[in-house]
């Protein structure tokens, strides 16, 4: 690369450069929302949920907070409000609060302690959503 082209190039930088700037911004925009939709997908809520679920415990807020709203639906629903299941999402409330202060908790601890802490919160977690269908009247 010469001096004369370098200049060259910059000159048709600085001409080209303002009439290609909206077309870069939209399609940046546009793969920030594609990613945004990915991310909320991923996590099972709305877009415009994604940033309360945001950080290192955000994939396990996520599913803390979908289990209580299940947990609601399950006591209000009538077909499935027996009193078993009415039982279990008054005994599993206090579990999801806990198991919420405890992935607060987490989110400051070095990262082998928080790994190990998140792990045993999700398998929590799992026998929770597990027990959610069976009352629900899904078999896994």
């Amino acid at each position: 690369m010469t001096p004369a082209r370098a200049k060259r190039a910059i000159g048709v930088g600085k001409a080209v450069a303002p009439l290609l700037a909206p077309y870069a911004l939209a399609v940046a925009g546009l793969a920030r929302s594609r990613w945004d939709e990915h991310r909320a997908r991923k996590l099972g809520v709305s877009p415009d949920q994604l940033s309360t679920y945001s950080g290192r415990g955000g994939a396990l807020h996520a599913r803390i907070s979908r289990a209580a709203e299940a947990l609601v639906e399950l006591d209000s629903a009538d077909a499935h409000a027996t009193g078993a299941a009415r039982r279990f999402a008054l005994d599993t409330r206090p579990r999801l609060a806990d198991l919420a202060v405890a992935v607060r908790a987490a989110e400051q601890m070095p990262t082998p302690r928080r790994r190990t802490a998140y792990r045993a919160i999700s398998g929590e977690l799992d026998q929770i959503e597990t027990a959610l269908l069976i009352h629900l009247g899904i078999r896994t």
